[in-house]
């Protein structure tokens, strides 16, 4: 699909550059939106002025300070971060009715056809950040390309506030210098997989045959190692993406072998999780109990009913259940809840003239 125009939007650390908004005192100080510094706790996301110190996100908030004392921390205010993403959904549905949004702070937008009546992708590009810029006071980042992989990989070359834009004839050359962990979705066992063999660069996968990767890395993941690495993705940007999942989990602020504590925590999140779910109007089928060890262990439990539901004390019910077979062995430090195999409620039963007549 080399016609295809995709362009890929990623706010620059979108919560704390919210909050130093909001908060003008805060430009130019490195801040740390998450958990407390002294407390159990991570980072959700920082600013650039925090990530020079080597801070970044899913970082313990204690490390974090270690690695930055004068950065100032504070807790999230997702309801604020929600409106300024509708904000930015709304621009982004002023352009092009095919908008894939990933998160609150980034989205994919098809703008191969768009309300603007542009042919340049690029002046498209440039005009949906200067009216982020002027809608917000934020700034963003955007890659132009020919595919969701491409895009969203140039997105992230040129932050903060970058554009860069790859025709199809420069996305060979610009994938080739990469390292391979900057593929999206290649973790580091993978890449160190194909280190050891003497691949460092996407060039070197460029350059190999394919039946050697598959060797490697097995037929299907060797497959899409190579495809990537050739900038191949014909994946359509879909306005309507599925969840598939919602869920909620609290870390404690000590590790604790109370049962009635551990208890209460799960039934508060499980609450939490169906009043979501019920907002979205969905039914699920599947229910995880999801707890962590004092030694960073996961471990999980899970039920699945035979007919999707969404009724509150099913599934505190079943929640209830899962929790009664765990045998803990020691202090946990995370409880939590989750549904997925989502869906729309089916819809009701439609009438027929027999039922009608058996009502008569």
């Amino acid at each position: 699909m080399v016609g295809r125009k995709i362009i890929h939007v990623d706010m620059d650390a979108f919560y704390a550059s919210v909050e130093q908004r909001d908060r003008p005192h805060l430009k130019g100080v490195p801040v740390i939106v998450g958990g407390p510094p002294h407390a159990r706790g991570v980072v959700a996301t920082c600013s650039y002025e925090a990530r020079k110190y080597g801070i970044h996100s899913a970082m313990p908030s204690r490390r974090a300070f270690q690695l930055c004392p004068r950065a100032v921390f504070l807790r999230p205010r997702f309801e604020v971060y929600r409106a300024v993403s509708a904000q930015i959904m709304e621009l982004f549905l002023e352009v092009t009715p095919l908008v894939e949004p990933l998160s609150l702070d980034e989205a994919y937008l098809d703008v191969t056809e768009n309300n603007l009546q542009m042919t340049s992708a690029t002046h498209i590009a440039q005009y949906i950040l200067a009216e982020i810029k002027r809608r917000t006071g934020l700034t963003a980042s955007a890659g132009v390309s020919n595919s969701k992989l491409v895009a969203k990989i140039a997105s992230g070359h040129q932050k903060p506030n970058g554009l860069t834009v790859l025709p199809p004839d420069d996305v060979l050359p610009f994938l080739s210098g990469l390292k391979i962990g900057d593929l999206h979705g290649v973790g580091k066992v993978t890449e160190q997989t194909l280190q050891k063999h003497g691949f460092q660069t996407v060039a070197d996968i460029q350059q190999s045959p394919i039946a050697e990767l598959r060797g490697l890395l097995g037929r299907d993941r060797g497959t899409e190692l190579y495809t990537m690495a050739h900038g191949q993705d014909e994946r359509m940007v879909r306005p309507h993406r599925e969840r598939k999942s919602i869920g909620s989990e609290s870390t404690f602020e000590e590790d604790t072998e109370d049962i009635d504590t551990i208890f209460e925590t799960l039934k508060r999140e499980a609450l939490s999780v169906v009043k979501t779910l019920n907002q979205k109007e969905l039914v699920c089928r599947t229910v995880t109990i999801k707890w962590k060890t004092e030694d960073f262990q996961s471990r999980s439990k899970r039920y699945t009913f035979l007919e999707e539901t969404a009724d509150e004390e099913t599934l505190l019910r079943v929640t209830t259940k899962l929790f009664n077979e765990i045998e803990f062995s020691g202090p946990i430090r995370l409880i939590g809840m989750s549904v997925s195999h989502l869906e729309a409620p089916p819809l009701s039963k439609q009438l027929t003239w027999q039922d009608i007549d058996s009502y008569l």
